[in-house]
């Protein structure tokens, strides 16, 4: 379990694709132990390996299918969050790092000392789970949404967010990962269930 707070940025060492499908990639990041979960750009990953600051994950195919992690190359910038401990702030809001789908990054406009980011989903199915004022993970960071329409969302960036995560090094057209708040999921299965 996650919440979104970005803890630092990572960069991507190398990327290893296995011939029949899946990947290994090694992210340069702060020391952790093999077994260790580590969210990157909102995906849980566990630590396979590591050498120093170099950490080695393995992404099945059907996580390279549902997140943007299948087009990272050596040298690109991905958000790290470790799990919750029992002691942690829950500063954002509960993140699983189970990504539902992905979106493009189609507007950044400025205003005042933020910006307005507008996202369109790749897959319009997910968008019932996501409401104005409710709670979004873009790449593992918790954000409010602010609009919705019927295949995209906007969310408002503040400076802080802009500098530690890697938003600012993403371009028109940029694939992130997109995790709905899993309390929207519930309130679906239950309603389903009861009728």
């Amino acid at each position: 379990m996650f919440t979104g707070i970005i803890e630092a940025t990572g960069v991507v060492h190398s990327v290893h694709r296995h011939p029949e499908g899946g990947a290994r990639f090694v992210i340069r990041a702060f020391p952790m132990a093999v077994g260790e979960s580590l969210a990157i750009n909102g995906t849980c990953l566990t630590v396979q390996h590591t050498e120093g600051d170099l950490l080695a994950f393995d992404a099945v195919p059907e996580t390279l299918r549902r997140t943007n992690l299948g087009e990272l190359q050596p040298g690109d910038i991905v958000n790290l969050e470790r799990p919750l401990t029992p002691q942690s702030r829950l500063g954002g809001h509960f993140v699983q790092g189970h990504v539902d789908t992905t979106a493009r990054l189609v507007e950044i406009r400025e205003e005042g000392n933020g910006r307005i980011l507008k996202f369109q989903l790749d897959d319009p199915y997910y968008m019932r789970y996501i409401v104005p004022k409710g709670s979004i993970a873009v790449d593992g960071i918790s954000l409010t949404v602010v609009d919705v329409n019927d295949d995209w969302f906007t969310v408002w960036i503040i400076p802080h967010t802009w500098q530690v995560t890697n938003l600012s090094h993403k371009a028109l057209g940029a694939r992130v990962n997109i995790e709905t708040d899993i309390l929207a999921r519930y309130v679906e299965r239950l309603l389903q269930t009861r009728g």
